[in-house]
């Protein structure tokens, strides 16, 4: 679970049917945010200035660094994860706290402590591969949500040398965030996309919004250029997570940036992206990176157990071959490319 560092794992498609039609009442703007790119657009019958909203949504945006970063040194998780006196404020609260739910749903499938693992295994800020299988069982000993907890406003670890890493669900809970902004001024009509977790809500021209999926082949860098599918939603958010972006080779051997906090290991499945569709985006970008290090059959296995999700998945079968899987009641959003 790592930084999605690239123009994220979704394309925002903002093209619907009928648009030509529309009265010109839209607006957009698009920005630069954790390491990646972000765009917005937004129902502008109240006349409100894109250039103004944009320099709101980036002080948003940059206060929010300066809470879950990895990469800001001055931000309170790094200070957290040095072990020097911080304050946890309601961004870092709250995110611990659907850590602590989406952990527990996923029998550890997604823990935001594999921070000491995904840095051994040569990702994340400054990271170089130190994994050995001598370090493995005191690394597996720094990860595990139990062994962490919010006390009085502080964060209490059961090792000094645990190290918390939010990247796998920061960046869908950022949208959440900006979301919550945006229906403080009253708009009905938006959609927020922040290094390609996205969220909707109301609609464009009268039509559902429509978000392009990229056709998850290793190297693929380029969001939008070639798509798997594309997904109409309206009130709901979708985060994508997959393993072929950000991945090194070594001896012949792949190694995927998701790591699975209950072995120490990098993934190893079938399983090449999953799109999850839910109410918040941050129960999305977490719930999807739960799925992608349990695989296919048990990501299967959780949806069916929990129907506040639905999902698209891409995997290979025995020779390779691209295959997928919608689940029910998503089919009817779905436009297979």
């Amino acid at each position: 679970m790592i930084n999605k560092l690239s123009a994220g794992l979704l394309l925002l498609a903002f093209i619907a049917s009928g648009c030509k039609d529309a009265k010109p009442v839209f607006a957009n703007f698009t920005g630069f945010a954790q390491g990646s790119t972000y765009s917005i657009v937004y129902d502008n019958k109240e006349n409100i200035d894109p250039g103004e909203l944009k320099q709101k949504v980036d002080k948003i945006l940059n206060d929010f660094d300066f809470s879950l970063s990895l990469y800001n040194d001055s931000s309170i998780l790094s200070k957290i994860n040095r072990n020097e006196k911080a304050v946890p404020d309601s961004f870092f609260t709250e995110v611990f706290r659907k850590s602590v739910i989406i952990s527990e749903m996923t029998n550890g499938a997604f823990d935001v402590t594999v921070g000491p693992l995904v840095k051994a295994w040569g990702f994340g800020p400054d990271a170089h591969k130190s994994f050995t299988e001598a370090k493995r069982d005191s690394l597996l000993k720094l990860v595990g949500m139990t062994k962490v907890s919010l006390i009085n406003g502080r964060l209490i670890k059961s090792d000094p040398h645990m190290s918390l890493d939010f990247n796998a669900i920061a960046q869908g809970y950022s949208v959440d965030v900006i979301c919550r902004f945006f229906d403080s001024l009253g708009i009905k009509n938006y959609l927020v996309e922040i290094g390609g977790e996205v969220r909707a809500k109301g609609k464009k021209a009268g039509n559902l919004w429509r978000i392009g999926i990229d056709k998850p082949f290793d190297n693929n860098m380029t969001p939008g250029q070639t798509l798997q599918a594309i997904i109409k939603i309206t009130d709901k958010a979708i985060a994508t997570s997959g393993n072929y972006r950000k991945f090194y080779v070594e001896d012949g051997v792949k190694y995927s940036h998701h790591v699975d906090p209950r072995t120490g290991y990098t993934t190893k499945n079938t399983l090449l992206s999953i799109s999850i569709v839910a109410d918040e985006c941050i129960m999305a970008d977490g719930v999807a990176t739960g799925c992608l290090v349990m695989g296919k059959e048990k990501a299967i296995k959780f949806l069916d157990e929990h129907h506040e999700f639905e999902a698209y998945m891409v995997y290979s079968d025995e020779n390779g071959n691209f295959k997928t899987w919608t689940s029910e009641k998503l089919k009817s959003y779905l436009e297979a490319q």
